[in-house]
C-alpha cells in the first residue's frame, strides 16, 4: 500500500492499513495514524500528528514550515485529528513558539482545494473550507463553521460556531456563532438558520437566536444596555448562551 516511489524518512511512523501513493514525500517526525489515504505527490513535514482515517488528495502540503518572519526553525508542530479530507493542492503550516506553537485541526472536517490554514490556527469539527479559503495565522474556527470560497480571514480572527461565511468575504474582526457574514469588509447578514436547521436545532431554539440576534445588531443598543435581555434568552435556551459568550469574548469586536 505504499508505492515504490514515494520518499519516507526513517523516523515515520506509520500506522496500519496506511495508502500512500506514487511521489509522496514524508518527513521527519512525521505520524500518520491508521487508515490514511495519500493520493499522488502529497508532502507532510514534521514534526506533525495525522490522526486516522484521513485522506489527503495531490499536491498538498502539510506541515511545512510557516514564512511568518519571526520563525527561526523552532520544534513546533501540526496535530490533525480523524476522517479529515484535506483537497488538491492546500497548504497548512505549522507553529511558532511566539504563540500556542502548534497549529491544530480537529476531526471530521473538509478542506477544499487550494484552501490555507496559517501557523497557530485552531480549527474545530465538522468545519468547511470551501475552495481557496485562506485563514491568517492565529485564527481560530468553530464547530461546523463554512467559510465560502475565497473567504479571507485576517490573523488573531475567530469564527464562531455554526456561522456562516459567504463567498469572497474579507473578516478584519470576529465573527458571532451563528451569524452569516458576506462582503469586503464583511458585514453581518442574519443568522445561519439553515444550517441550524440541519443539524437538528429546535425552531424554538432558531427564534431564539434570531431574537438574541437582533437585540445585538438591531436594537440600537450597546451590549451593556441589552445585557439583562441577552442573560434571560440565555438561561431559558442554551443554545443562546454560545451566541451570547462569542460576542462578549470577543477582543478584536464583531463584524458589524
Amino acid at each position: 500500500m505504499i508505492h515504490p516511489s514515494a520518499v519516507i524518512d526513517d523516523s515515520a511512523i506509520i500506522g496500519e492499513n496506511v495508502s500512500i501513493g506514487p511521489f509522496c514525500v514524508i518527513g521527519p517526525d512525521v505520524e500518520i495514524g491508521d487508515g490514511c489515504i495519500l493520493n499522488s505527490h502529497v508532502v507532510l513535514q514534521g514534526p506533525t500528528v495525522l490522526g486516522k482515517n484521513n485522506h489527503i488528495f495531490q499536491f498538498a502540503t502539510v506541515g511545512e514550515a510557516t514564512p511568518d518572519l519571526k520563525y527561526k526553525g523552532e520544534q513546533t508542530r501540526l496535530v490533525i485529528g480523524d476522517n479529515n479530507v484535506i483537497r488538491e493542492g492546500v497548504t497548512i503550516h505549522r507553529g511558532t513558539v511566539q504563540d500556542r506553537g502548534e497549529t491544530t485541526i480537529g476531526n471530521n472536517n473538509l478542506i477544499m482545494a487550494y484552501a490555507h490554514i496559517g501557523h497557530d490556527c485552531v480549527v474545530g469539527n465538522h468545519t468547511i473550507l470551501v475552495n481557496n479559503a485562506a485563514l491568517a495565522g492565529h485564527v481560530v474556527v468553530g464547530d461546523w463553521a463554512i467559510l465560502a470560497g475565497y473567504s479571507l480571514i485576517h490573523q488573531f480572527c475567530q469564527i464562531g460556531a455554526h456561522s456562516f461565511c459567504g463567498m469572497g468575504s474579507a473578516i478584519n474582526k470576529d465573527v458571532p456563532a451563528y451569524v452569516t457574514v458576506f462582503g469586503n469588509p464583511a458585514e453581518a447578514k442574519t443568522i445561519n438558520a439553515e444550517g441550524l436547521k440541519r443539524r437538528g436545532y429546535s425552531p424554538e431554539a432558531i427564534a431564539a437566536i434570531r431574537k438574541a440576534y437582533k437585540i445585538v445588531y438591531r436594537s440600537g443598543r450597546t451590549l451593556a444596555d441589552s445585557a439583562a435581555d441577552l442573560d434571560a434568552l440565555a438561561q431559558a435556551f442554551p443554545e443562546v448562551a454560545m451566541f451570547v459568550d462569542s460576542v462578549r469574548s470577543s477582543n478584536r469586536g464583531i463584524v458589524r
